[in-house]
């Protein structure tokens, strides 16, 4: 079974053809993530918080490990929400992503600082999305993936027409949407297997991965 079908048969989605989206793929350098209702289901307690998933988490961690084995460096990776979450920053220091960015409603914001501090351009940073907050932020980069959810059908078609999103996973944010989308990202740009047997190994690469990883010092600051 390939790819496209392997994703398909999950309830992905690819909005733009596998080929076009595996070419803009091998040009990006770094991931942005939005939080609410992409490493979860968007639910919050009155002040704020929402969880994250551990799945998600190793997904975004395979991401890089893959890419790094690929091309001897790490992608730069961020967090940009709107609220001011524990979570979201435990999770981005704890994976020694390079920022995360709160209190943004107007996301571009957070992805004009990105291009400017990091030396990138908007065609060279993937997405990851789920709602209306995040459209600008995601028809700005080279290729954005929408987490799935169903009672939203009008603003899929919107997402559709417009050409706003390349794919849409068949989970949803907080039940595995994230590590679908870096999966596939992986699948479609680099080796899942070989990322495997490094992670299990934990020895040699790995533990070069890691030691290049954790030198980064995750920035968490409001965008406003």
């Amino acid at each position: 079974m390939d790819i496209q079908s392997q994703f398909e048969s999950i309830g992905g989605r690819f909005i733009k053809p596998v080929d076009e989206l595996k070419k803009k793929l091998s040009g990006i350098k770094a991931y942005i993530f939005d939080w609410d209702g992409v490493f979860n289901n968007g639910a919050k307690t009155g002040y704020g918080g929402s969880n994250f998933a551990e799945p998600d988490a190793m997904g975004v961690n395979m991401l890089k490990l893959d890419y790094w084995l690929r091309n001897a460096c790490l992608p730069a990776t961020f967090i940009v929400t709107g609220e001011e979450n524990e979570s979201a920053q435990y999770l981005a220091k704890r994976e020694h992503m390079n920022a995360a960015f709160y209190r943004c409603k107007f996301k571009v914001r957070a992805l004009e600082r990105i291009c400017k501090e990091h030396q990138l351009q908007p065609d060279e940073i993937a997405f990851f999305f789920d709602d209306i907050l995040d459209v600008e932020l995601a028809r700005s980069v080279g290729a954005s993936f929408q987490m799935n959810r169903s009672a939203n059908p009008l603003f899929n078609q919107y997402l559709e027409d417009n050409k706003v999103c390349d794919y849409r996973t068949g989970s949803a944010g907080g039940n595995g949407g994230v590590r679908e989308a870096c999966e596939l990202i992986i699948g479609l740009t680099g080796s899942l297997p070989n990322a495997i047997e490094t992670r299990i190994e934990f020895t040699g690469d790995y533990t070069q991965y890691l030691n290049e990883r954790n030198l980064i010092e995750t920035v968490c600051e409001p965008v406003e």
